[in-house]
């Protein structure tokens, strides 16, 4: 291919940089990790760079399949580094861009939350990404085939075993502000003044509580279940450490969650997954230095 002149060079890069948002957040939920997401999207400009453009009639759609192709092959080498993950493996928190139109939030919630992510951890990785670009991206069935390199008819099998699992699963809910408020209220109280009545009143039966820390720094490597358990690890382990922590709560993962800080460095963030009456059903901890690192980013939408 001739070389670009410098006006056709800034066109390439324009159309590219007026995707990128869409393809870093595509890249995101397919993968859970961020920094995994910005080397598929670096790797889909560098292709963009080189392509021949007068060929391509949709930029868009040559992009989004390049994306997700790339995506695809980086989740499979993922999930095979994960087998020997030390303890509980969360992805990465981000921050999220806020909305305030309701279904603009339910969409942001459903498809950014750590439950959901760790949900889509369950199926293939092109169930994942046919669901995603499907449901969340709203492309069309000829688009994710050329995508995944597929027929549309397996595609639409594809989608509606992972729609299947995902319903099931029930994970897309869309707790009020107010309540994640009110939790994150109960649990700083919890921490600072170790009376928990509160704070158990909004924990479900079978609530959960994963920290995620890759063998870096000191945490529970067991998931705890149940109030009791819960609620010990909070007054004993959290408490002596996270008392004295500067407490900022964001939009991390489409829901409210906060950043806990220690002499100016990120030691934790904290989140939260609801069931549909609002109480809260698993608490996720990231303690993981290297994926904390991920919320000095932009926010996704």
């Amino acid at each position: 291919m001739a070389q670009a002149t410098p006006p056709q060079a800034a066109a390439v890069a324009a159309t590219f940089e007026s995707q990128r948002g869409l393809l870093t957040g595509l890249a995101y939920r397919i993968l859970g990790s961020r920094a995994d997401a910005e080397d598929a999207v670096q790797d889909t400009y560098l292709k963009w760079r080189e392509a021949d453009h007068a060929a391509i009639a949709n930029p868009a759609a040559w992009l989004t399949t390049t994306c997700t192709r790339r995506s695809v092959d980086l989740l499979r080498s993922a999930h095979r580094s994960r087998v020997d993950y030390v303890g509980s493996w969360l992805p990465e928190p981000i921050h999220s861009a806020s909305d305030d139109h309701p279904e603009a939030a339910l969409s942001l919630a459903s498809s950014l939350s750590t439950a959901f992510l760790l949900l889509l951890e369950r199926l293939t990785p092109k169930e994942r990404a046919a669901y995603l670009l499907y449901e969340i991206f709203d492309q069309p069935y000829a688009q994710i085939a050329q995508a995944l390199d597929l027929q549309e008819a397996a595609c639409r099998k594809l989608v509606s075993r992972a729609k299947a699992h995902v319903e099931r699963a029930d994970v897309r809910h869309a707790t009020p502000l107010q309540r994640q408020d009110q939790l994150l209220s109960a649990f700083e109280s919890a921490i600072v003044s170790g009376r928990t009545d509160a704070f158990a009143a909004l924990l479900a039966d079978d609530i959960e509580l994963r920290a995620d820390s890759g063998g870096k720094v000191p945490t529970r490597l067991d998931v705890m279940h149940g109030r009791e358990q819960v609620l010990d690890f909070v007054l004993g382990s959290l408490r002596q450490y996270w008392g004295e922590y500067r407490w900022t709560v964001s939009d991390l993962n489409g829901a409210r969650g906060v950043i806990l800080e220690h002499d100016g460095r990120v030691e934790a963030s904290l989140s939260f997954a609801y069931d549909a009456h609002g109480r809260a059903t698993r608490i996720y901890i990231m303690r993981n230095p290297d994926k904390l690192a991920a919320l000095d980013a932009p926010a996704i939408a």
